[in-house]
């Protein structure tokens, strides 16, 4: 987990949602659990290194930051691209740190299926990347089509350019330049040459490969995209259903998996915090790796408070359920 709260300062770096290098990603449910026990009304300073991620976690970070009743103010290290250029929109400043850069391009995805699949996908992706450029407008001024002329054109900027699209309010001033986050930048169809040289340079595509041929069954030759996309899904029901999380809550259970796009560690958070019909867990026994992280980081006191009262657990869990649609 990537998401760590040190006083009033949120550091999000990694890809969003998931990404080539386990350590280094974030999502929805780590910033819930950073920012528990911080006071909503109070100012928070976010800083953010991402190559982007998957698109519908970057809008609900996005959702969650600029929903706070305190201000949020943005500082970009390195990079802010693809989904993470979204939830930097959420600051009521944003600035940017001499040398990096910002991306802003349209939302894409994989389908598996028929062509009414395919078309319902099409549609899907339309209704994402309007939503996009609707934020990205409020945040420059510029009309929605307008960005989404930015967003097609797959389009970068400095922080000088940032600031005067409007996406950005400022260069940073004495801010420290920070190196981009790792990822193979060579997947973007415009990105600048330093950041593809430097992801040659420092083997992330190799890695991503390598990451990769782990994490797909060993096949005789490649396997065909709609077997990868069938055996990632049952991969990801068979690590909810299978979960410590999902006994006594089978209802629960199928229905994060069979219902809902939910990552099974998300279920599995949302899953432990539910009753299961025997007696309750307490929230201290959850084992899983980001709550793991996360309370090794109250224990140090990164992250305020070192407990939870069962209020704040309950907020948390009502919180997940209303996002991702679960009763």
């Amino acid at each position: 987990m990537s998401a760590i709260l040190q006083g009033k300062t949120l550091h999000l770096a990694g890809s969003v949602g998931d990404g080539w290098f386990d350590e280094e990603t974030f999502n929805s449910v780590d910033i819930l659990v950073a920012t528990e026990a911080f006071a909503p009304e109070d100012e928070l300073t976010v800083h953010l290194n991402s190559p982007g991620g998957i698109a519908s976690e970057g809008a609900a970070i996005y959702a969650m930051l600029a929903a706070r009743p305190g201000a949020v103010h943005v500082v970009i290290e390195g990079i802010a691209a693809s989904a993470a250029s979204l939830i930097a929109m959420a600051g009521k400043t944003v600035s940017m740190s001499p040398g990096s850069v910002m991306m802003i391009h349209d939302p894409s995805g994989f389908t598996s299926g028929n062509s009414e699949a395919h078309g319902k996908a099409i549609e899907a992706l339309e209704v994402l990347a309007s939503a996009y450029a609707s934020v990205y407008a409020r945040k420059s001024g510029k009309p929605p089509s307008a960005c989404r002329a930015i967003m097609k054109a797959e389009t970068w900027f400095t922080p000088e350019q940032a600031v005067k699209a409007g996406f950005a309010d400022t260069v940073g001033q004495g801010l420290l330049s920070h190196t981009a986050a790792a990822f193979d930048y060579s997947k973007f169809k415009n990105a600048p040459p330093a950041l593809v040289a430097m992801a040659r340079a420092n083997d992330w595509a190799a890695r991503e490969a390598s990451h990769q041929m782990k994490t797909q069954p060993a096949k005789d030759g490649p396997m065909p995209k709609d077997n990868q996309a069938h055996a990632a899904a049952a991969a990801r029901i068979k690590a909810i259903m299978k979960a410590d999380e999902a006994k006594g809550r089978t209802e629960l259970a199928e229905h994060l998996a069979y219902e809902t796009d939910m990552e099974p560690d998300a279920a599995i958070a949302l899953m432990q915090h539910a009753p299961d019909g025997k007696h309750e867990t307490a929230a201290d026994d959850y084992h899983p790796r980001r709550n793991r992280e996360a309370r090794q980081m109250n224990a140090s006191g990164l992250n305020g408070a070192t407990g939870r009262d069962r209020a704040a657990t309950s907020r948390l869990v009502d919180s997940m359920k209303q996002r991702h649609g679960a009763k």
